[in-house]
């Protein structure tokens, strides 16, 4: 622990959200988003538009969450960004906000790995919140990234199994599109889920090899079925909307279940963590609590303000990376596209 107290400013803009907090060592004083509903009328995240709206929005979120944490600029111990992985322009806004700033404040810059930072958010220090001990396994579930990573240490973090086509996000999303429900459409096919027969319709689990997913053919073989179904009776979906997002739903969880329990017989891990924004998922926390005990794991759920995109994440990996002297110049460059 360091002598004195870091205060550390966090930002995150990897996507359409602008987020930024403020952290007193591992704890958050202030954890502040703003939404990007823009993006709805499209039926996705803009990239162009995305950027744009997070120019518009980094001031007067950083200022509100300086305020709400009640410290000043001249606080901070160090500024923390997401490097990537994410939209270009959208990353380009928050490390160009984040280099002027530490240099204006002559202090130190940090770069984090945003998916990384998904899965130290387990170690924000609250009360309602359990840490797990090293080592143990992450399931990252996002929009963009489906991955199961053994984690040994903080910063010692090793991709185990990833997809090998689209993410879960992906296949939640297009089948809210399929069924004609709005962007974004994950949370709705959760919400319909919850009131439907998860055994009503059967679909085929894609057969991967080893710990890697695959999702692309479950959306294909959804796409179809709910054509025909159509053809057939032009209410279908309407009708039955709730049973079809508790089939599709149960499908998806037991795809990650499956491989979990893969992924805990080869490394003889049994702590199992979830972090990414498909983690709100109300199946998939269900699943894990019913496997601590059924299967006898320890099993970690952040609360849902750290499961989609927040600063907050980024500034627990920020403070941990600040007690290593890991910081960065003003050359550094974001990443689209980065691993571990």
């Amino acid at each position: 622990m360091p002598d004195s107290v870091v205060f550390i400013l966090a930002i995150e803009s990897s996507c359409d959200d602008t987020a930024a907090s403020v952290m007193e060592n591992d704890k958050v004083l202030s954890n502040v988003v703003a939404n990007q509903l823009i993006h709805q009328q499209y039926g996705g995240v803009v990239p162009e538009l995305a950027s744009r709206a997070h120019q518009q929005n980094i001031v007067p979120v950083v200022d509100v969450a300086l305020k709400k944490a009640g410290i000043s600029r001249e606080q901070l111990s160090a500024i923390a960004f997401t490097q990537g992985p994410g939209l270009m322009g959208s990353l380009l806004v928050g490390s160009s906000f984040a280099k002027s700033m530490a240099f204006a404040l002559g202090i130190p810059l940090i770069a984090v790995n945003h998916m990384q930072a998904h899965i130290l958010a387990h170690f924000i220090d609250e009360d309602s919140m359990e840490k797990p001990d090293f080592p143990f396994l992450a399931l990252t579930i996002s929009g963009g990234h489906t991955q199961i990573v053994q984690v040994t240490d903080y910063f010692d973090m090793k991709v185990i199994g990833t997809t090998t086509d689209d993410a879960v996000g992906e296949a939640f999303d297009k089948t809210a599109k399929i069924l004609g429900l709005p962007y974004p459409g994950g949370p709705l096919i959760d919400k319909y889920a919850q009131l439907g027969n998860c055994k009503a319709y059967q679909f085929t689990k894609p057969r991967i090899d080893g710990l890697d997913f695959s999702f692309s053919g479950l959306k294909t073989q959804i796409l179809y079925f709910v054509q025909k179904q159509v053809k057939e009776n032009p209410n279908f979906i309407a009708n039955n909307i709730n049973d079809i997002c508790a089939s599709v739903q149960h499908t998806i969880v037991t795809i990650l279940m499956d491989k979990l329990k893969l992924a805990v017989a080869q490394t003889g891990i049994n702590s199992i963590a979830i972090g990414g924004g498909v983690s709100a998922n109300s199946g998939i926390r269900l699943a894990l609590i019913n496997a601590r005990k059924e299967l006898g794991w320890k099993t970690f759920i952040p609360k849902f303000e750290y499961t989609t995109d927040n600063a907050a994440m980024i500034g627990i990996v920020g403070y941990h990376k600040y007690l290593e002297n890991d910081f960065e110049n003003a050359s550094v460059v974001s990443k689209s596209r980065t691993t571990f």
